[in-house]
């Protein structure tokens, strides 16, 4: 086993016995351990409930070929948690190495001092000080679970925001309807930052132009301020 792994389990171990979906803990750690979260290369923050992980790997590919130093963050992973963690260089984008997850890892729980936190705060604390503390051009950053109130929404101005297609997803935290899961999503708007949507169902986009406007920030939606297809092999946009 390696050591992450061994620390990844204690750290499950701290997880509150009741989910309530709060950033006050996220907050609190990341003071602690001097809020790495404003100190990121500009981030594009995705959230939504399919086509995440596509969004991610084709903004990859675009920003790589530009020779940008890409870090990433995505969840859940396949085989082993260094997945869920990229850090960009110049030759392309790499996994974190074992020896500093496990030493940013404990690095955060011994700054969480014993108090509850869920496994999915703690290691998003981690990859936040390593993506502080590693140069990088930009970081495409994955929201785990609504939007709102999930961990990764602790950055207070993203270079820009994209919401993939909204389905019924996690109803417990999110709620009942697809509109006010739509309203949990698009809790990752920020004033004057521009939100970038996917095709979505007419009352989803409806409940997102809301929001959108509530909020303050500039809405492109497929089909009306944007379009891509594949045309013979290519991508035309």
């Amino acid at each position: 086993m390696a050591l992450s792994d061994a620390i990844l389990q204690r750290l499950l171990r701290l997880h509150p016995k009741r989910i309530d979906l709060s950033l006050e803990r996220m907050e609190r750690l990341l003071r602690a351990l001097g809020d790495p979260q404003k100190s990121l290369p500009p981030v594009i923050h995705v959230a939504g409930t399919n086509g995440k992980g596509s969004v991610i790997a084709t903004l990859r590919a675009i920003m790589e070929h530009a020779r940008r130093r890409t870090h990433v963050y995505i969840s859940p992973h396949l085989r082993e948690f260094r997945e869920r963690i990229t850090l960009g260089g110049d030759g392309g984008g790499r996994l974190i190495e074992e020896t500093a997850l496990s030493a940013l890892l404990e690095e955060c729980e011994s700054a969480n001092e014993g108090k509850p936190i869920t496994f999915f705060e703690i290691t998003t604390a981690a990859a936040f000080l390593a993506f502080s503390r590693t140069p990088g051009d930009i970081l495409l950053l994955e929201v785990g679970l609504g939007g709102r109130l999930d961990a990764t929404n602790v950055v207070d101005r993203p270079a820009a925001c994209a919401v993939t297609s909204i389905d019924i997803d996690h109803q417990q935290f999110l709620g009942a309807t697809l509109e006010e899961i739509a309203a949990e999503k698009a809790g990752i708007f920020k004033p004057g930052v521009s939100a970038v949507i996917a095709p979505q169902r007419d009352g989803v986009l409806e409940r997102l132009a809301i929001e959108a406007r509530d909020t303050g920030a500039p809405l492109f939606v497929a089909g009306q301020d944007w379009q891509a297809f594949e045309q013979h092999g290519r991508l035309i946009y």
